[in-house]
This record gives structure tokens, sequence and C-alpha cells, in this order.
């Protein structure tokens, strides 16, 4: 009955979209890494399970290639495009990649500025076949310049033993003033010529030829390669030692002594220390509700703005339905189990308890649909003085959804309270945002269930000043 009455609470003049409409929920980690949770897939008008719909083996809302775009209370944040589907504990998770709005609309500058230089027309060539020119020869330096006989004698005089360079013949004159030349190198002094001549073998006169030789090493060199040094040892008495054979007993104890006494001073040292920082906490998780649809709507922003003053006078509104819905709740006896029973009773005495103290409240005004008549959620935390006769340690967890018409007035639309002693029994609800699951142009409210037993997501609309249920999850995921 619910799913045949809500589509026809819609806004008007807005056609049904028959789907599939993929609703998921996208995990954003600091470092850019994304997965994406499925959650629903409408499909003619009837929601369906994502994690369990068409999977074979994976389900339709994973398949790779499937691109969905995360909005922040109907602002589009990015696209998220399915690469694989993962699978732990009995649920699924699909891998891909995350690309923000503004880095979208980079690339799309960067495309259109390419375009536009490569449709600038090309300049006009000159008229004529191409035509092909040798590079202007370099200065050459009078070394560089080839021969046109033997290669002149070097300044200084070759000692007798060394014999004489053998000419370097010049290279043919074949009109070519740019044709490289491949010269040897004159031998640096006579005494490596003299050398490389007497190492040669008979027979072989090549005063060029290279001489692998021995360096030299002298007496004091090859004691100290030794041993070290004597005034290396006076620096550094401990200085290790690297000896052939076992350890005696004697050097045994001293190396012990010495480790034993290292340890001392270097403790000795650590309590001067200060404590070290303790580790930043991990940056949150961002969850962003994301829509996969070939077809849908154009999106539109959920939020609704308020002035400074306008917030704190509905802030005050709604906090003074909260205390009601919590006292309600601590006044019922712990029999009762019920957390509807809960919601409709009130306090039997005509004292007005005293207030709780919230904590961690958070208020969110969304125009769900278009009627400039805010949708308030309002999660809060919160504890009873002792004196009302609640445990000093008790919490209560309350998420409060209200309606504020155009005369002012605020209306309780839904009211979910527990506490820290009934998360086994009774869920709590942890609002994620406003979207549009059904592609009507209308905001729907996603809310996390969780309690002990596992977590469950919850898709509700809000019609009048009832919450009506879209879709239930499974716990457990």
């Amino acid at each position: 009955m619910l799913a045949q009455f809500a589509p026809a609470q819609s806004a008007a003049g807005n056609k049904a979209i028959k789907g599939p409409r993929a609703l998921g929920l996208v995990e954003l980690a600091a470092n850019g890494k994304a997965r994406l949770v499925p959650i629903t897939i409408l499909y003619d008008g009837e929601y369906y399970d994502a994690s369990a719909y068409k999977a074979s083996p994976v389900p339709m809302a994973l398949e790779s290639g499937t691109i969905y775009e995360g909005f922040r209370t109907g602002v589009s944040l990015g696209l998220f495009t399915v690469t694989g589907a993962l699978q732990g504990n009995n649920t699924w998770r699909g891998a891909g990649t995350w690309q923000s709005a503004s880095a979208i609309a980079a690339a799309k500058d960067a495309a259109a500025k390419k375009r536009a230089v490569m449709s600038k027309p090309a300049p006009e060539a000159p008229e004529g076949p191409p035509v092909l020119r040798r590079a202007s020869p370099k200065a050459k330096s009078p070394e560089d310049a080839p021969s046109a006989g033997p290669a002149a004698p070097t300044s200084s005089p070759a000692p007798a033993s060394a014999p004489a360079a053998s000419p370097t013949p010049a290279p043919e004159a074949d009109g070519d003033s740019d044709r490289p030349v491949l010269k040897r190198p004159a031998p640096a002094s006579a005494p490596a010529a003299s050398t490389a001549s007497s190492d040669a073998p008979a027979g072989e006169a090549d005063s060029d030829r290279p001489v692998l030789k021995r360096p030299a090493t002298t007496t004091t060199e090859v004691a100290s390669a030794s041993s070290p040094s004597a005034s290396a040892r006076a620096e550094d008495p401990d200085r290790p030692v690297l000896k052939r054979g076992a350890p005696t007993p004697a050097e045994l104890k001293k190396r012990n002594a010495a480790v034993t006494a290292l340890a001392s001073q270097k403790a000795g040292k650590d309590l001067h220390k200060p404590s070290a920082a303790p580790s930043a906490a991990p940056e949150p998780v961002q969850l962003i509700p994301a829509i996969s649809d070939a077809a849908g709507p154009e999106p539109r922003p959920y939020a609704y703005s308020l002035k400074p003053e306008e917030e704190q006078k509905l802030r005050k509104k709604i906090l003074a339905l909260a205390a009601d819905e919590v006292r309600a709740w601590a006044a019922q006896p712990e029999s009762a189990g019920s957390q509807s029973a809960a919601r409709a009773s009130r306090p039997a005495s005509k004292t007005k308890p005293a207030e709780p103290n919230f904590e961690d409240v958070q208020m969110h005004p969304f125009d769900l649909s278009n009627s400039n008549e805010p949708i308030v959620v309002l999660t809060a935390k919160a504890r009873l003085p002792v004196r009302q006769g609640a445990s000093s340690d008790l919490q209560y967890i309350i998420t409060l959804v209200a309606r504020d018409d155009m005369y002012g007035d605020l209306h309780k639309v839904f009211a979910s309270v527990t506490d820290t002693n009934h998360f086994d029994v009774l869920s709590r609800l942890e609002l994620i945002d406003a979207v549009d699951a059904d592609g009507d142009g209308r905001g729907e409210l996603l809310f996390r269930q969780v309690s002990d037993s596992g977590s469950a997501f919850v898709l509700y609309r809000v019609i009048g000043d009832r919450l009506w249920p879209l879709f239930q999850g499974t716990p457990g995921q």
C-alpha cells in the first residue's frame, strides 16, 4: 500500500522514473581512494536491494564501467566509475576511481584550450618545392684542420730511447672540407712512450699502445693497510678490530660490559626526553550519496538557507522538542522495551524535570519539496542529571525530524530515541543526506540504522507530518 501511495504524493508535473535507477554510497578516504556501497535499485516503481539484485555473479549495480554521480545535498561533487566488485562478510563493495567535479571542470578547460590551438590555421608555406640545405661549417681551430702532409713533430724532442712517432697520413682530398678526420693523439711524454716500447712484445713498436701498470707501493703504505694506525687506536679505544678465530673469555666479558654500560646510558637519556606526541587521529571517511541513472532529471540543491538569528531560533525550538522526547524515554519503566510506546508517552509528573544536557548537536534544514517549508533533522546525544533518577554514565541518542510551517510552528514528524543500555534491541539512526532516490525531483532522507547486530540503510519520504519508509535494508552491512 505504501509503494502505491507514495508516488501519488509526488510533486505535480514530474514523470515517474521507471528505472533502473541505482542509489549507492561512496566512501571517499583522505588519500583519494574510494569504494561504493550499493543500496537500492528502483525498477518499475519497486525498490530492490542493490547488493542482491541480479547478482549473477556480480550485482547489476556493480558491473564494471557503471558511472555514479556523487551528490552532497543535491549538489554534484564528482563521478565514481566502477572498475570491479569485491565481496566480504556477505557484503558487496564496488572498487573504482573517483574524479571530483573540480578535476572534471579543469580537464574540460584543458581540452577546450587544446581544441582552440589545433583549430588555428597553419601559417602559409612558401611556394616551391622543399630544398635540402647543408648546415654552414663551424669555425675550426688550427689543431682540428687536416694537414696536407705528414704530422709535424712535437716541440720537445723525444729522448734517444723513445722511437720517433710515426707520421699520420693526411686524408685524401675529396673536395669536402666538412669531412671528419680521425687523428691519433700525440704521446703525452717521452718516458711514457719509452715505457710502452719497452713493455711491448718483440717485433711491435706502437708508442700509443696503452699499458696497464701496477702502482708502486711503499713500505709505509703496506704497513698502514695491514694494521690500524696507532693514532686511530688512541682516539677510539673501543674501535672494533676484525680478527680471525673465536674471541677469548676476557674479550667476551669486556664486550658484554661495554654493551651493558651503553644500554644504561641510553636509558638514562630517554628518561629526560619529553614523551612523543600522540599520533594524529585518522581523517574521517567522507560519505557521499551517488546516483546512477541514464535518464534521470537535472539535480537541484536541497539545502535550506537560514540567517544566523533564524538558525538560533529554530535550534532552540527543536532542542525543546528533543528534550521532551528524552524525558519521555527516561520515564518509561525498564520492562516497556518498546520504542514506539516511548515516543507516544509523556512524564506523568506535573513538575517539569530539569533540562537534559545535549552533546554533539547537529541540525540539518532541508527544502525537500521546493515548498519553502524546511524539514529539520536533528541528531544529538544527551545526559540527564543524576537527581532525575538516571545513571550518570547513561547516554541517550536521539534523531528527530520536524517540519517548520509557514507560520513558524514546528511539528514533530518522527523521533527515534535509544540509550547505551539498549543497543542490542533498539537501533539508532545516523543521517547520511537528502537524495532523490526515485528521480521525481523531490528529496528523500537516507539514514544508516546501527545496532549491535549490524547496520542497514533506511530510506524515508516526508509526507505532511509523517515519515513514510520507502526502503529498509537488511542488517549486517
